[in-house]
């Protein structure tokens, strides 16, 4: 432990709200899908910001916009328009099959956003969410939030949530209905434990929807942006959902979120029903139109089928006895394990690699879509070395 990670540590404990448990080193650089902590240790990151770092850390071509345009403007609010906010505009919602967007600042936005924008244009309150979904903190996100821990320090929240069993179709049906203003549903959960639903499910949701008249919101805040093998999650079952939200990888690195809607959804949102100071503004949307276009001229999100298939065959093929499911897609990995997997965490992160556990016993991989696959290996052999010591 190095004099300067301990006083980091020091002032972070004396000045910092104390709500997040933190790993114990400090991380002072990185590169790729490497990072570096102060003493100078090399990681082989595979927790990307939690799905941020599609590109890796630090792309040259967006550590070049960012500082061309920090040289030329850098906020000027929603008060005006800016060619920055136009052309990402004018990228994404084509790409998305949306018709308008709405730019704000992270993922909990962007829900809240989709959640004010059911209200308003269904007229109704009830919203449907699933089990072992995580869609933010803030109040509104926060009630379509399952995990009881999170919401009930601060109950009451929106008046009336029903959760039902995530990929049950049968779950689905018995609570959509004329009051339900919408469905809001991961089609990969990430904080859920990586879980994967049938195309049939999210087709049945999707008919549901249309015969209650409520809408249908996919938070693909964690799934965008080639993470699993498409651009966005909802390719692979081909469903359109009405409402869509972004944030995580968007702007390469830099806080952004973004609500999208099919138009006569969003013509349903009126002058001053929301908004968001610092919403697209010309810093983080340059950010983002160089991220997009490292994405299509590096072929990431090929790379990330690929890689991701060579991951999760790495992994299967370690054929563990504490392993009890390998399921994913794309760079967006889960391994269930029949024991609680914090211990493994602290084993890979001693040993070069940094992991995250999700749902308690759930190792979550979402590492750089520029991953190699020598770091891959090596990710593989620290993971199996990992689980022989818990054994």
């Amino acid at each position: 432990m190095t004099d300067i990670y301990q006083n980091i540590v020091d002032r972070d404990q004396k000045y910092v709200f104390q709500n997040y448990t933190r790993q114990p080193i400090a991380i002072s650089r990185g590169a790729g899908a490497v990072v570096w902590d102060t003493g100078g240790r090399e990681y082989i990151d595979c927790v990307a910001g939690i799905a941020v770092n599609n590109l890796g850390h630090c792309h040259p071509a967006v550590v070049e916009a960012v500082s061309r345009q920090a040289a030329e403007l850098i906020h000027v609010s929603n008060l005006y328009y800016t060619s920055q906010q136009a052309e990402l505009a004018e990228q994404l919602v084509p790409r998305t099959g949306m018709d308008r967007i709405f730019f704000c600042n992270s993922g909990t936005e962007a829900v809240e956003g989709a959640l004010k924008l059911a209200r308003r244009a269904t007229g109704r309150t009830d919203f449907v969410a699933a089990e072992h979904s995580f869609h933010g903190r803030t109040m509104g996100a926060l009630s379509v939030t399952h995990k009881s821990q999170y919401r009930e320090p601060f109950q009451p929240l929106l008046q009336k949530v029903e959760f039902v069993v995530y990929n049950n179709v049968e779950s689905l049906k018995g609570s959509v209905n004329r009051d339900t203003a919408a469905v809001i549903i991961e089609p990969i959960q990430g904080e859920g434990g990586v879980r994967v639903p049938s195309d049939e499910y999210l087709r049945s949701a999707r008919d549901l929807c249309d015969d209650a008249g409520a809408l249908l919101i996919f938070d693909e805040v964690q799934t965008g942006f080639g993470r699993t093998g498409k651009w966005f999650a909802r390719e692979h079952s081909g469903v359109e959902p009405d409402i869509m939200t972004l944030a995580k990888a968007l702007a390469g690195g830099l806080p952004m979120g973004a609500m999208l809607a099919k138009e006569d959804t969003a013509a349903r949102m009126q002058k001053g029903d929301h908004a968001a100071t610092f919403g697209g503004g010309p810093l983080v949307c340059a950010a983002a139109l160089a991220s997009l276009k490292v994405i299509e001229d590096e072929n990431l999100v090929e790379r990330s089928a690929l890689m991701g298939d060579y991951l999760m065959q790495g992994l299967k093929n370690l054929e563990l006895d504490r392993v009890t499911e390998i399921r994913g897609k794309g760079l967006m990995v889960g391994v269930e394990l029949n024991v609680k997997c914090g211990p493994l965490v602290d084993y890979a992160r001693e040993h070069g690699v940094l992991l995250n556990c999700t749902s308690d016993s759930v190792l979550r991989f979402v590492p750089p879509l520029t991953i190699t696959k020598e770091q891959i290996d090596r990710v593989i052999e620290v993971v199996a070395q990992g689980i022989k010591e818990v054994e």
